[in-house]
């Protein structure tokens, strides 16, 4: 078997070297967050370099013995083939997943654009297939704070989503997301065009090094309201935290004890000026390396149009037409497209169905 392509055994076998040799330095564990970072590294490459190293001496070996067998005895063996796609596209699948804090949970906000009562509509909508997918995967979901819409919908939503590779599977669904329907909201039906935004950012412990200083922010507590239920609105369990340099605003609402809020919300702050300052690096290289980076807010990534009956992810051309099902949370065709997109394997197919 071609140990290079998509695979690159020996560029991974490589690469664990290099991760060793550092790993094998005394210096390296005076850094905890570039430590857990090599260590993860080293364990997800020799995984995959192990595994692929495993099927391709099982399939060698059938090789060599598969000229000696008859018709029949080959057909025996088809089992043992499937299983062997199968492990190669589980191979193939954590390749995609090859990038930092893919393991990490991930923290997601949803927030509707303009269009009112049918864009918070349309952002609930996208809260309720974000849970569904993390359902079916098998993930939990840690609702951090839920803005009810002034007549339906939601006007915010933040929630972690917690299990295998949560950030990396979650990542490429980060963008605009566009709905076409009839609306529910006027009485003659009129056909209308809502959008609502995905932010996907990877959750970061104390491990990580960000500082974030105690009189750098501002701590309120009130009333819980909204989706929190009953039992939540009684007590004044809600905490905000004002990060006072930047502007940034985190309030959970989601439990009875204002000290786990106050951690969670804390937790949230930490991930966000990490963000903040990994895309400055990122943008930095970029800039470096001459490229443009493109703004996202205002490309929608995909469009469900659901009186058409179909649903058209316009960055890999992956079209489906069960909107309702993928509205259910139905979205592993989808994100392994766009994982592939993100890696730079696919392109989009023309596009001609703008609506």
């Amino acid at each position: 078997m071609y140990s290079g392509g998509i695979f690159d055994i020996p560029g991974k076998e490589s690469r664990l070297k290099e991760l060793e040799s550092k790993i094998n330095d005394p210096a390296l564990w005076n850094n905890p967050a570039e430590a857990r970072s090599v260590t993860q590294e080293s364990s997800r490459l020799r995984r995959v370099v192990e595994n692929y190293k495993k099927l391709e001496s099982n399939l060698q070996g059938l090789l060599e013995l598969w000229p000696e067998l008859s018709t029949e005895e080959q057909s025996g063996f088809q089992a043992e083939l499937d299983q062997a796609a199968d492990k190669l596209e589980e191979l193939y699948h954590e390749t995609l997943l090859s990038f930092p804090y893919a393991e990490n949970a991930a923290i997601i906000t949803i927030k509707p654009g303009a269009g009112g009562t049918e864009a918070c509509d349309w952002a609930e909508m996208l809260f309720r297939m974000y849970r569904r997918f993390a359902e079916r995967r098998g993930f939990s979901v840690e609702v951090v704070d839920v803005t009810p819409g002034a007549e339906a919908g939601i006007d915010y939503a933040q929630f972690i989503v917690r299990g295998e590779n949560a950030y990396g599977m979650l990542l490429p669904e980060a963008g605009v997301h566009r709905l076409v329907r009839p609306s529910p909201f006027n009485s003659q039906g009129k056909r209308q065009t809502s959008f609502a935004g995905l932010e996907v950012m990877p959750e970061v412990d104390e491990s990580v090094n960000v500082e974030i200083r105690p009189e750098d922010l501002r701590i309120d507590v009130m009333r819980a309201q909204g989706h929190g239920g009953q039992g939540v609105n009684t007590t004044d369990s809600a905490v905000r935290v004002v990060h006072l340099p930047t502007g940034l605003v985190v309030t959970c609402q989601t439990t009875r004890s204002q000290q786990k809020n106050k951690e969670m919300a804390m937790n949230v702050l930490r991930s966000r000026l990490f963000e903040i300052e990994y895309k400055k690096k990122q943008e930095e290289l970029a800039r470096l390396r001459g490229e443009s980076r493109p703004i996202e807010w205002g490309s929608q990534i995909r469009s469900y149009v659901l009186d058409k009956q179909y649903v058209k992810d316009h960055r890999t051309g992956e079209m489906r037409f069960d909107p309702d099902q993928v509205l259910d949370g139905d979205l592993e065709d989808l994100v392994w497209a766009g994982l592939e997109w993100k890696a730079g394997r696919r392109q989009a197919v023309a596009a001609g169905d703008e609506e």
